[in-house]
């Protein structure tokens, strides 16, 4: 099976983001929210895919000194395949290629793997926000980790 393609993804790819997004989040982000990062300057959405289409992807926006990873997704089925880490280190690369001083992002504190993952990139806690993310199913509001990378 050939290696998945990492590339820039753009307004043409709205829909297999849409439907990714709907396949492997408990909350999706919108149509409307993915659009816009699509088509504006500070964000850079980064896809990988293979011969079926769309695998994963990764929302990273540029901030006056930081950047922050806003989203990363691998669909359900392709998980555990080390996608994640190579679009996490795409999102490393771009921040730097921005000039970025930190690469930040939040995650939820029970997402055990994304924490493994943000750890082995070098990613250290700066603190949590309470009961910020609304609850899966079955579960309590849930707190977000804090984490940073330096890049600088």
């Amino acid at each position: 099976m050939p290696e998945p393609r990492l590339r820039a993804l753009g307004l043409p790819d709205l829909s297999a983001l849409i439907e990714l997004e709907a396949s492997g989040q408990a909350h999706p982000w919108s149509a409307t929210r993915l659009e816009q990062a699509l088509a504006a300057a500070e964000y850079a959405v980064l896809g990988l895919e293979d011969a079926a289409g769309l695998i994963g992807h990764a929302v990273v926006s540029r901030q006056p000194f930081d950047a922050e990873l806003e989203s990363i997704l691998i669909a359900p089925e392709r998980r555990g395949e080390g996608l994640a880490g190579r679009l996490l280190a795409a999102v490393i690369e771009r921040a730097r290629e921005w000039g970025a001083e930190r690469l930040l992002l939040e995650v939820r504190a029970g997402n055990a793997a994304a924490i493994a993952l943000y750890r082995r990139a070098g990613f250290a806690e700066d603190g949590r926000r309470r009961g910020y993310y609304p609850p899966l199913a079955g579960t309590e509001r849930e707190d977000a980790l804090l984490m940073s990378l330096p890049l600088a």
